[in-house]
């Protein structure tokens, strides 16, 4: 799989605001529970979002910029605008990577979702924060997640908690020191968002590249 799928696919994904107002820094496990919550009520998201990531060994960033879509089960699609446009989406056993100016696919028909880290699959209302993840509050008040299992792809993630569970900030910091920051605007949650929009159309003669689909 491409970094940048093993990326998107290894870190929580949530709108990014100020510090949640009463947030009860004495009790993670609470903040944890609230935002399981609100995405087990969620059927369906979409925003547009902004996209820092921070190379810790070489002090430079790329900044990107798309929509993203979610509905359960089990279906994500990311949409980059900027700097150049680029599909990742997943849905069931299916994952495309799909880069126009390049003319070329990824695609994986035997992608294995529940590989997935619960930092993504509790936006799907599934996986358990408390049992995969150390937790704790920062002096924000924001929820940090350690993962209990050593995970080469997650050293930690900060998580910004509203007042109804609803996630508004996330960074993502890997092994390597790699820092992972994404911002939301006009966030809609249970909208109805159709199954068709999370298929990808190839265009005929597009270069196809690995995966079990190729």
């Amino acid at each position: 799989m491409t970094r940048l799928a093993l990326l998107l696919l290894a870190v929580a994904t949530s709108p990014f605001a100020a510090p949640a107002a009463g947030a009860t820094a004495a009790d993670p496990q609470a903040l944890a529970r609230k935002v399981q919550a609100t995405y087990e009520r969620t059927r369906d998201l979409e925003a547009r979002f902004k996209q820092t990531y921070t190379y810790a060994g070489f002090g430079r960033r790329q900044v990107s910029e798309g929509t993203l879509r979610v509905k359960k089960p089990g279906k994500m699609r990311w949409d980059y605008t900027s700097p150049a446009p680029k599909t990742i989406a997943v849905k069931g056993s299916r994952l495309v990577q799909l880069e126009p100016e390049e003319n070329q696919a990824y695609v994986d028909d035997h992608f294995d979702a529940t590989a997935m880290s619960a930092a993504v699959t509790f936006l799907l209302g599934k996986g358990d924060l408390a049992k995969e993840f150390d937790l704790s509050v920062d002096g924000a008040g924001a929820l940090v997640l350690r993962p209990k299992a050593a995970d080469p792809r997650v050293e930690s993630i900060t998580l910004t908690v509203g007042e109804d569970g609803e996630v508004l900030a996330t960074r993502v910091v890997d092994g390597a020191g790699n820092a992972n920051e994404l911002r939301f605007e006009a966030v809609k949650r249970n909208q109805g968002i159709p199954d068709s929009a999370f298929e990808v159309k190839i265009p005929r003669g597009a270069r196809r590249v690995g995966g079990a689909g190729k």
